[in-house]
């Protein structure tokens, strides 16, 4: 347990752990199996046990990280569209991209800022955004909004479980990973009871 920890100590101290999170924040933002925060929520969990680590630069980093990797997704939808393949054409389908253009018109912010703590649901929400022509120069800002408020709450995460365990590092990022996936859960459900409560979109004709 003791390596474990001092290579853990090691870890948040290099320069290394800050282009990982860089780079694993870019990548979930289109990518959903790439685990972004996890990887924040432990850090921070260990920067604050341990004393060491800059908690400003992680969540900075993130916050950065995360606001590009949502603005690719953007991109690649808008390159899509919403008809170059053939199912996209389908009744129902088509049906589905009018009812989330109707969705983003009438509240882009809640969609947008709420799916940036769901994973999978914040790629379909940009990539959306980008292939129904939702405004960039509105989504930017919004974009920026998500990546800064989610990098926060998973440092706060992140804090809370460091702050239970000091001077033991791997039982704090351990804990602090739990708690984000508890809560990540809780989100998940919650989305999901919402969504089956939203009235199905019509299909024309």
């Amino acid at each position: 347990m003791d390596i474990l920890n001092e290579l853990i100590m090691q870890a948040i101290a290099s320069p290394w752990l800050y282009l990982v999170l860089f780079a694993v924040t870019v990548i979930d933002g289109f990518f959903p199996p790439v685990p972004s925060e996890t990887v924040l929520v432990a850090a921070a969990a260990v920067a604050a046990s341990t004393g060491d680590g800059n908690l400003l630069l992680l969540g900075a980093v993130a916050a950065i990280g995360a606001t590009i990797g949502d603005n690719i997704a953007f991109v690649i939808g808008r390159s899509l569209g919403t008809t170059r393949f053939a199912w996209m054409r389908r009744p129902r389908v088509a049906a589905t991209f009018a009812y989330a253009q109707q969705a983003l018109d009438r509240r882009s912010a809640t969609l947008i800022l709420g799916a940036r703590y769901i994973p999978v649901g914040r790629v379909a929400v940009n990539m959306s955004a980008g292939a129904l022509g939702f405004p960039w120069r509105r989504f930017l800002p919004l974009s920026l909004i998500a990546g800064a408020s989610w990098s926060i709450f998973s440092l706060a995460i992140g804090l809370l479980a460091g702050a239970w365990i000091k001077d033991q590092p791997l039982l704090s990022a351990g804990l602090g990973i739990v708690i984000a996936l508890v809560i990540g859960f809780v989100i998940d459900r919650i989305a999901a009871a919402r969504r089956r409560r939203a009235p199905e979109p019509q299909l024309a004709g």
